[in-house]
């Protein structure tokens, strides 16, 4: 991993029905990423939930993105 790639973790099943009930939507509707992404770990399945963490240099606050592996 390098030190500017924000971090990507997979989360469980559970977590990620939690955030789909959150939000009310489907998998389908999550913004998508390739198995194939370099970034990704290594423990990665297509369907699967990825959470990813990006810090903001202004305000030190992280954001955090999600991606349904496609």
């Amino acid at each position: 991993m390098h030190i500017l790639q924000p971090k990507h973790t997979k989360i469980n099943e559970k977590e990620a029905n939690e955030l789909l009930a959150k939000f009310n939507i489907s998998k389908a509707q999550l913004p998508k990423i390739f198995l194939t992404d370099p970034a990704l770990p290594s423990n990665c399945q297509i369907d699967d939930v990825i959470k990813i963490e990006r810090e903001d240099s202004e305000t030190n606050k992280i954001n955090i993105y999600y991606r349904v592996i496609i």
